[in-house]
């Protein structure tokens, strides 16, 4: 790839490798105009982040951005013309996966010299960047009683409290009409027992209604879970319904309260961190500026010890063997292949789904052909460290340095996974402007280009779009990212907590039959 972290962009058009057929329109490129820098002409209007044939490509020839195939020419397309979905065909290709052929160890700095937070050392040995009690459901039957003990505790109620962050209720709409049994209802349980766990939570209540297929009793057992002066459990039905659940549940918050706000911030290594990375409404920029700038960062994250949890399967389908060629050894390659062979043959078989090409219409206009190409970005969040593990969907993170979770590609659903595990940030970026945060953990957005950012600042955090503007390098912004992650780390709030975002983007994965 383009060491483009070593220089400022400049020009019209950015070229990414020197064997790729196609270039990036930095700015939107009129018919007629004369492209010096590649000496040709554009025969088409171009807009900003798409792709435009740098030399004449044949019918069938691979299309190559960064050196990588994200497609075939349907068509012979000539030098300067415009290249997006109309005329790249998308199908499958044979990718050598060469299992830890360029796997190189990490270089760790020393321990003396390692970065430092602010964070929550909880009893467990677990590290916190934020200070939430939780109320959590069984099934979407409890919900109602979950969000209203939730919602007792206002801003005055807590006023007394003022190292608390927060009482959150989190609900979801499955835990009855599903299988009884299985992988749907064990990542169901896994799910919201690494939510109860999560050192996010100073403490939490969990709510049953009692007749629901997702018996209280069953997820404890499985989850390993056991109440204490932390974890607190309910069932409606025996407890005498709803107005006394709600009324019993509040006044356990209440007797949580003084403990948890004995909860002190103290300094900690960043090797404690556990960074969820996220992508969302993608455009043509978000290979050349946030998601590498965001890679980068992850890469200094490592060397310090700290985790990165790149995830969303189906959006690194087509470069996955990039993944493998860096992983630390053919076990965890394997897995990582075994995720997608799940997800290509047994799980969207025939579906009119991201993995099987088609990206969303926000991705189409951003200049994203299909998904080989929205995948080329979507991996670089994680850097180039070596690839150390693969978990399954909110299995708990216990290995440090890049690894993989399987997840969908649906922001919320994703980064649920990413927080069971034990994720407590999570960096997202968009280039279209998606909205997003996700309680207990705090969410920073990267904007990927300028005009977005500027139409909303209220929910962007940093704006990478510099790199594109050629005001700042990529390792430049890479640093601002990895300080900007220690500050929020430490207790500075992002642009999604300041608008209360959080409350509704709890979603488990939800794999199985309904019935």
């Amino acid at each position: 790839m383009l060491e483009l972290n070593e220089k400022k962009i400049i020009g019209t058009v950015i070229r990414l490798h020197s064997a790729d057929n196609i270039v990036i329109a930095r700015t939107d490129v009129s018919i007629g105009q004369k492209v010096d820098s590649e000496n040709f002409i554009s025969k088409s209007q171009v807009p900003a982040g798409h792709k435009i044939a740098a030399r004449d490509i044949k019918a069938g020839e691979p299309i190559m951005k960064y050196s990588v195939c994200i497609g075939f020419a349907a068509v012979d397309i000539a030098a300067g013309s415009y290249v997006h979905s109309h005329n790249v065909l998308f199908q499958e290709f044979d990718r050598d996966y060469a299992y830890g052929k360029d796997y190189i160890k990490t270089s760790y700095v020393d321990n003396e010299a390692q970065a430092r937070f602010m964070g929550y050392l909880r009893d467990d040995g677990k590290v916190g960047t934020r200070n939430f009690i939780g109320i959590l459901s069984t099934v979407n039957c409890s919900a109602t009683v979950v969000h209203k003990v939730a919602e007792y505790f206002t801003k005055e109620r807590l006023k007394d409290f003022p190292n608390i962050d927060g009482v959150v209720g989190l609900t979801h709409g499955l835990g009855c009409g599903m299988e009884m049994s299985g992988e749907p209802m064990d990542l169901l349980r896994r799910t919201i027992g690494g939510y109860a766990r999560h050192p996010n939570f100073a403490g939490t209540l969990l709510i049953g209604l009692g007749c629901e297929r997702n018996q209280l009793s069953g997820l404890v057992a499985q989850e390993g879970l056991s109440v204490s002066n932390r974890f607190k459990t309910f069932i409606m039905q025996e407890s005498g319904g709803t107005r006394v659940t709600i009324e019993a549940a509040i006044k356990e918050v209440e007797k949580m309260l003084p403990e948890a706000n004995l909860a002190a911030r103290q300094s900690l290594p960043v090797s404690e961190l556990k960074i969820g990375l996220q992508c969302g409404g993608s455009d043509g920029f978000s290979s050349i500026t946030a998601n590498p700038a965001l890679g980068a960062a992850m890469d200094i994250l490592v060397r310090h010890g700290g985790t990165a949890i790149l995830s969303e399967t189906p959006e690194i389908y087509g470069v996955e063997h990039t993944l493998t060629r860096r992983a630390q050894s053919r076990v965890v390659g394997e897995k990582l292949i075994e995720r997608i062979k799940w997800w290509k043959e047994d799980y969207s078989t025939g579906r009119d789904v991201q993995i099987n090409g088609a990206v969303s219409p926000g991705n189409q206009v951003g200049g994203l052909a299909n998904i080989f190409e929205k995948s080329l970005g979507s991996s670089m969040k994680g850097g180039t460290s070596g690839l150390m593990e693969v978990y399954k969907y909110a299995e708990s993170v216990s290995q440090h340095g890049l690894v993989f979770m399987d997840t969908p590609g649906f922001d919320p659903v994703s980064a649920t996974g990413q927080i069971a595990g034990g994720a407590n940030l999570i960096m997202f970026t968009t280039g279209r402007g998606s909205m997003f945060g996700a309680k207990p953990v705090p969410s920073i957005k990267l904007a990927t280009n300028t005009p977005m950012y500027n139409r909303l600042t209220e929910d962007m955090d940093l704006n990478c779009g510099v790199i594109l503007d050629g005001i700042e390098t990529l390792e430049e912004t890479a640093g601002k990212i990895f300080d900007l992650m220690i500050q929020v780390a430490s207790g500075e709030k992002t642009k999604s907590e300041l608008l209360g975002l959080g409350d509704h983007e709890f979603v488990p994965w939800n794999i199985g039959i309904m019935s």
